[in-house]
């Protein structure tokens, strides 16, 4: 697992729509929106508009978790079709080892079947593959997101039962430049 901040943009725009809101200068705003960050039911709306762009590399297990946060969030992701066509897999490849004969026999698959994948994307073997593929398979993404959107995640999977959420929403807490703002 890999989580990196790449941007964050937004925040003097959300501050003057606050601002505009409550109808007071932009410099009284600071104050009060470390008051709203924290509270939910639309009082932190502002928060929608500070983006945050996210280089984050989980495991398939937290990817089909990471999908319930759709509203907010955009992404582009490593293609796993075009990953088996152009690499051996290793142990790096997995969240946690797999066992070698497993991997041996992935790559035996992979190396068999390279070809006809590479002739014709829509063969059967693509999605027998990705059935035979196990779930810590690591994938990459491009998020882009928000702060309410990532206070929310937080709120829901910090002491989350996989350790990997607990590790992104400690990074998310320690690195995003205004987290204070969102009462984290």
């Amino acid at each position: 697992m890999r989580v990196e901040i790449i941007e964050e943009s937004g925040f003097d725009g959300a501050m003057l729509g606050l601002s505009l809101n409550k109808k007071q200068p932009v410099e009284n705003m600071l104050k009060l929106a470390l008051k709203l960050g924290k509270a939910d039911g639309g009082h932190n709306k502002f928060l929608e508009s500070i983006t945050v762009v996210l280089d984050i590399t989980f495991p398939r297990f937290i990817w089909s978790e990471f999908d319930t946060y759709r509203i907010g969030v955009t992404k582009q992701s490593e293609s796993t079709m075009h990953t088996l066509e152009k690499e051996t897999l290793t142990q790096e490849n997995f969240e946690y080892p797999i066992l070698e004969a497993y991997l041996r026999y992935l790559n035996t698959l992979l190396s068999k079947n390279r070809q006809e994948i590479i002739v014709d994307k829509k063969t059967p073997f693509i999605a027998e593959f990705k059935n035979a593929l196990p779930d810590g398979f690591l994938q990459r993404r491009i998020v882009t997101t928000n702060y309410k959107t990532l206070r929310n995640i937080i709120k829901q999977r910090q002491h989350h039962k996989l350790p990997q959420w607990k590790e992104f929403c400690d990074y998310l807490k320690e690195n995003l430049r205004y987290a204070e703002y969102a009462g984290l």
